[in-house]
């Protein structure tokens, strides 16, 4: 990757990399892999630790700043922050899908939008920033991008996911309850993809794809809470 971008994207996010290489790797999509045999390594590993790392860091947050709420509502505004959907309109306040290493044909589909690939990025990067500078980098990349964030999902008032949201519209509109299939599942245990199709009875209303089940849900009810209006 030209390094001049990387210095770019260090500035967006307001953290200078000791070693940039954990930046890059935590940038490169397991498809850019496949153009470039000489890489052996993704950003899954980093997506693992990030999306632990934000978990924490996002629960912590949640029972500091919310002292008058339950465990429920802790629940349910913690997996608004840390869904798919919220974490790719995050990393678009600095242009993540641009900094991506995407093999061609991924770039072709929309890799670059694709809000399930944007949103594990995210992750990824957390766990390079910790992997690079440790937990108060984190904190302070955190701050940055989710404070803001988090005031204004908890002044919604309700807080639900994407999955949640659907049920809802699909019960008020349509009186039914929507269920999930799996469409596909491809790669090795390691690096699955999933396919997931929302029905409401036999009709598939959308479909989502994620790394996780519970990704490719969200994304397939985020898509279809954009159909059932």
């Amino acid at each position: 990757m030209n390094m001049d971008k990387i210095d770019d994207l260090q500035k967006k996010i307001k953290i200078k990399f000791n070693d940039p290489e954990k930046l890059i790797l935590a940038l490169t999509h397991r498809s850019y892999l496949n153009e470039n045999r000489q890489l052996k390594s993704s950003n899954e590993r980093m997506e693992f630790l990030g999306d632990a790392i934000l978990e924490y860091w996002t629960s912590n947050k949640l029972f500091s700043l919310f002292p008058s709420f339950d465990e429920g509502q802790l629940t349910n505004l913690r997996s608004l922050i840390v869904c798919t959907q919220n974490l790719a309109e995050v990393g678009a306040k600095f242009n993540i899908g641009e900094y991506i290493l995407l093999s061609r044909g991924e770039e072709t589909h929309g890799g670059r939008e694709n809000i399930s690939l944007l949103a594990d990025t995210f992750e990824s990067i957390i766990g390079a920033i910790h992997l690079d500078q440790g937990y108060q980098a984190v904190e302070k990349f955190l701050e940055c991008f989710l404070n803001d964030n988090i005031t204004t999902l908890s002044q919604k008032n309700i807080y639900k996911d994407p999955k949640s949201l659907f049920q809802e519209i699909a019960q008020s509109k349509r009186g039914i309850t929507p269920h999930y299939q799996t469409i596909s599942e491809k790669g090795p245990d390691h690096q699955k993809n999933f396919e997931v199709g929302v029905y409401l009875n036999k009709k598939l209303i959308a479909t989502g794809k994620g790394n996780s089940k519970q990704k490719a849900e969200e994304d397939a009810a985020t898509k279809a809470g954009e159909i059932i209006v």
